[in-house]
């Protein structure tokens, strides 16, 4: 069973991600230039007889003479297949062919030689031949990589299956980042996180004339970058049994890992299997690093402050106190720029470009609950301003810098704003912890409630129920609620009623039978 992820939390960018689509678009326009052609030369075989014969002379001869790349080959099939030499050289395998019958009884230094010789040239002849097919001009040959390859192996893609994960995967990954680190940012860590994955595929296969070609390394970085920037991010994960989907939702930072393992797992049987695991694993590291690296040096927040300022929402105005705490912050005085911002926001309490600067300011400083405080203070005032998907950001920066509890007021209106985007698994979740983080509390009893009208919308009478009647019992005063707690009681029994009455019948016409 392959678990193949359907959809995250955050579904939704604040504007077109435009290099995503551009970056899907050319993938499938390049694949459907160039796939039949592409289908033949993967079918075609992928070593020359003569590189073969080559590799059998050699274990039976070892003392023959070849070039330095033909020797750097025979090296890297010695260290790839040991046992098979070790059978060569002791001349214990089966015969192959009647060439290798031919030269297992010849006995002359000199005959041995020119065999080799004849070989070499016709291998060469056939390498040579190779750059005139589309794998050979643009996909990755670690033996020989083209500096352009680095590029064009990443638009390259042996069939329809490869094509589509690779595609949905960088949809998935790369409308998110692009949203939060801009178009410029992003399309240079996913061009070099495609490099990278195909250099480290170079560096573990040495030698190796065998063409990768394919997005799956790009797409593993923004993978990495994903797991660093959106952690606590649930995804919605899919596995297909008999057909049946059983369906469930994993927190990145459980599941890419996962992943992560299964590709080096991979790379003991990758030979065989023809993935790239190392290229994966590379992808996946460079992506990582790079999204810590844009997040520690503040590039990811100039360039957040960019997007905000071209959307017209959350501009930096031309205050003075804000001019004087952004120079102070770029010359490292980060106190300073605390100690004005403060005192700012004590005059102008509403100020979302204040919070904003002072939010960056704590975490440039790396004070973490200083930083939660303020993006406790940035999502409310965006819940404030009816600008959920920003709130929801704001949330999940909380939860990766290790938050757990928002005041009950905000979480409440959070999970109001989960349910009108449609998001009612999110929503539910969100109620829930509510409930169990604040069990005194008002918005408790209100989240409860919530939770059961989202639970009954849902046709899961039996949990809204069970809700209800928790909301019944609750020592918080609830007598402004009792009427709607009792009507949804109702409508709960109302929805189950229907379940039991076919169950009844069918058991009564057993006992008359």
């Amino acid at each position: 069973m392959i678990p193949i992820p359907l959809r995250h939390e955050n579904m939704s960018a604040r504007r077109w991600p435009i290099i995503t689509l551009g970056l899907i678009v050319v993938n499938v326009i390049v694949f459907l230039l160039t796939f039949s052609k592409i289908e033949e030369e993967l079918q075609a075989p992928q070593t020359s007889m003569a590189q073969e014969h080559i590799l059998i002379l050699a274990a039976i001869h070892p003392e023959l003479k070849v070039p330095a790349d033909i020797q750097e080959m025979i090296e890297v099939a010695k260290q790839r297949h040991p046992k098979l030499w070790e059978r060569y050289a002791n001349e214990s395998v089966e015969i192959q062919d009647a060439w290798h019958a031919k030269i297992t009884v010849m006995q002359s230094s000199d005959g041995l030689q020119e065999e080799m010789d004849s070989l070499v040239k016709e291998y060469e002849e056939w390498k040579a031949s190779r750059p005139e097919t589309i794998l050979g001009k643009y996909a990755f040959v670690p033996a020989k990589p083209e500096p352009a390859s680095y590029v064009t192996a990443n638009f390259l893609h042996g069939g329809w299956l490869h094509l589509i994960f690779n595609m949905w995967f960088l949809w998935l990954a790369g409308f998110v980042l692009e949203d939060r680190w801009g178009r410029i940012l992003y399309a240079i860590v996913y061009f070099l996180a495609g490099a990278a994955a195909l250099q480290i595929h170079a560096w573990a296969n040495p030698g190796s004339n065998i063409p990768a070609l394919g997005a799956s390394g790009a797409v593993a970085g923004l993978m990495g970058a994903f797991l660093v920037r959106f952690p606590f991010m649930k995804i919605k994960i899919a596995l297909f049994y008999r057909l049946q989907p059983l369906t469930f939702d994993a927190q990145a930072i459980w599941l890419l890992p996962f992943w992560l393992i299964n590709e080096f797992m991979g790379t003991l049987w990758g030979s065989m299997t023809g993935v790239a695991h190392w290229a994966h694993i590379g992808g996946f590291i460079f992506g990582a690093l790079a999204a810590l690296l844009l997040r520690v040096s503040g590039l990811e927040h100039k360039a957040d402050q960019a997007i905000e300022a071209k959307l017209d929402k959350d501009v930096l105005t031309a205050d003075p106190a804000i001019e004087e705490a952004g120079s102070l912050m770029e010359q490292g005085n980060f106190d300073g720029a605390i100690s004005i911002l403060n005192n700012y926001l004590a005059t102008k309490p509403d100020s979302l470009d204040g919070y904003s600067m002072l939010q960056q300011a704590h975490w440039r400083k790396s004070d973490l609950p200083a930083y939660n405080e303020a993006t406790i203070k940035l999502c409310a005032m965006h819940l404030k301003a009816r600008d959920p998907q920003l709130a929801w950001q704001d949330y999940q920066d909380f939860l990766n810098t290790g938050g757990t509890k928002m005041p009950a007021a905000t979480w409440l209106e959070l999970c109001r704003a989960a349910e009108n985007m449609q998001n009612f698994d999110r929503a539910l979740s969100e109620y829930q912890k509510l409930v169990a983080a604040y069990p005194t509390e008002k918005q408790s009893l209100m989240a409860q409630i919530g939770a059961a009208k989202l639970c009954l919308k849902q046709n899961r009478a039996q949990e809204a129920l069970t809700l209800y009647e928790a909301a019944k019992n609750s020592p918080i005063p609830h007598l402004d609620w009792e009427q709607t707690i009792e009507a949804g009681i109702r409508s709960a029994k109302a929805a189950l009623s229907p379940q039991a009455a076919p169950a009844l019948g069918t058991k009564a016409q057993g006992r008359g039978a």
